[in-house]
């Protein structure tokens, strides 16, 4: 799982977050093993729901492991794009199973918020070193792509093991990558742009698996 030590962008002010816990609550720390000590004594500054305030990273990271969906994301990085801190974000809040980088192993870990310490990335350096993963964990390769022979991603059934692959901003998915697609779905636009953001088209797609499969009732 990638970890990023330095504080990021939400952990350095007060704007989120809680305590210390003696005053917010005017009670002793309860004895929970998850607590963090330091957090408890000085206070929670950090971008997590309320529900992980207070606890350890990998307490965080247990629980949403037993929480986590079989949706896999992968992003091709093979020019340093600079999308992938968006698609950890989001990938984190759908409680996805983990994030594959292929190609570049760096990226900037910026627009992840500092939700990459809780969300599990893998790296591969090609794309058939990611299918052979997948095949391996039983997942179907979905890409999300808007070329030629693509169908809508508004009409399909997204399979629930499932690894949805994006490219890189402008030139899309490798041409590697598309051949071995199980599907290469496209989303519906309406105006004269001819491609959506990266990141965006990603958040897109996660929550249309969300819509198909998530049990909503386990959202916060």
């Amino acid at each position: 799982m990638g970890t990023q030590e330095a504080a990021g962008p939400t952990e350095w002010g007060q704007s989120v977050g809680m305590g210390p816990w003696t005053d917010e609550f005017g009670t002793a720390p309860p004895p929970d093993p998850r607590f963090d000590p330091e957090l408890l004594e000085h206070g929670d500054r950090r971008n997590v729901v309320d529900q992980y305030r207070y606890w350890k990273r990998d307490a965080i990271v247990a629980d949403i492991d037993a929480r986590r969906h079989p949706l896999h994301v992968a992003i091709e990085n093979f020019a340093n794009d600079a999308n992938i801190g968006t698609v950890v974000r989001t990938a984190n809040a759908f409680a996805a199973a983990a994030v594959h980088i292929v190609g570049r192993r760096r990226w900037n870990r910026r627009g992840a918020m500092v939700t990459d310490r809780y969300q599990h990335i893998h790296h591969h350096a090609t794309v058939d070193e990611l299918l052979g993963f997948a095949r391996n964990e039983g997942l179907t390769v979905v890409a999300v792509d808007n070329t030629p022979g693509s169908v809508r991603l508004e009409t399909v059934t997204l399979p629930r093991a499932c690894l949805l692959l994006f490219g890189q901003e402008g030139p899309g998915v490798s041409e590697r990558a598309r051949d071995v697609a199980a599907m290469t779905v496209s989303i519906a636009q309406f105006g004269s742009t001819r491609s959506v953001n990266a990141g965006v088209a990603a958040g897109i797609a996660m929550h249309a698996w969300v819509q198909q499969h998530a049990d909503l009732s386990r959202a916060w």
